[in-house]
């Protein structure tokens, strides 16, 4: 999106893809390998291992015995794929223990590899952070946020803990805060929405009036300040629907800036104007509210000077 946007980080060509598996349950790599692919001598895949050629979740693995987990996502590449490991962080690391780290995401970074990157996304760069403190280390991916959207984005240490929090996600999860700019001053300063939403043939989503095919989205927001050209939101979701911020708020004629997908808003910050910054959920195990937070974007405060 944002066709006048500066990305985050320019594209990089991509190694062709030689093969490409979606793991179904717990593996060791090299033997999923050997087990997987037919078509090329056991010598060969050790060495396309050993020189960078294996990606789980776009981060290249050279361990045999790396363990795979369930849903992971395995690439062979046709060229060896260059070791960022030392590269520093490019953005802020907002907590760490043992079971979770939680990351500030830029906007404009993907939270997870796609098809067309897979070089730089936030699951790399902290895949590689934990990594160059222990090659033992690794994360798996809770939840996730637009490439364009900045803010709480949280992965695991546990793969059992990322299956638990996955498994209940929806009833675990108390408040998601996402600030949000749109165009215009609002009618009403605080208001809720709830729509049914579909997705088009071509990934876009889109309100439909079917009840029965449709997924219902709930989005609250209060004006917490406004100028005479935008309004700055405060937006609590109930449901996790994909663009639902974006969609519903549109429907109303108040589109997020920079929001070239779904309609032609201004774009003064040369990015989304959403960012969130609250996730509170129930931790699965010991039933204790945890709440991370993230501060408001600095390019936001430029058209709304606030002290919060």
């Amino acid at each position: 999106m944002n066709k006048n946007k500066q990305r985050f980080n320019h594209r990089h060509r991509q190694s062709p893809i030689l093969f490409s598996f979606k793991i179904k349950q717990e593996d060791r790599l090299l033997k999923f390998l050997y087990e997987r692919i037919k078509v090329i001598p056991k010598g060969k895949i050790k060495s396309m291992l050993e020189h960078h050629q294996v990606l789980v979740n776009g981060v290249a693995i050279t361990r045999f015995d790396y363990l795979l987990s369930k849903d992971d996502e395995v690439n062979i590449v046709k060229t060896a794929f260059k070791d960022h490991r030392n590269m520093k962080l490019p953005f802020d690391i907002l907590y760490e223990d043992n079971e979770f780290i939680v990351i500030n995401k830029p906007s404009g970074l993907l939270s997870v590899a796609s098809d067309k990157e897979t070089r730089r996304t936030a699951y790399r760069y902290v895949s590689d952070y934990v990594y160059n403190k222990d090659k033992h280390n690794r994360i798996y991916v809770v939840h996730r946020l637009d490439e364009d959207t900045s803010g709480v984005l949280i992965f695991s240490k546990d793969s059992r803990l990322k299956d638990e929090l996955q498994s209940h996600w929806n009833e675990i999860v108390k408040k998601r805060g996402y600030y949000a700019i749109v165009m215009g001053r609002m009618n009403k300063k605080e208001d809720t929405l709830v729509h049914y939403l579909k997705k088009s043939s071509v990934n876009l989503v889109y309100i439909t009036g079917d009840r029965k095919n449709g997924k219902k989205a709930i989005t609250h927001y209060k004006v917490i300040n406004e100028n005479k050209n935008y309004s700055l939101l405060n937006v609590l979701i109930d449901t996790g629907r994909q663009n639902q911020i974006r969609v519903q708020l549109g429907s109303i004629n108040h589109f997020v800036l920079g929001d070239d997908k779904y309609g032609e808003p201004d774009n003064p910050l040369n990015r989304l104007a959403l960012h969130a910054y609250l996730l509170e959920f129930v931790h699965p195990r010991t039933h204790k509210v945890i709440r991370f937070n993230s501060p408001i974007p600095k390019e936001f405060r430029s058209l709304f000077p606030i002290n919060n």
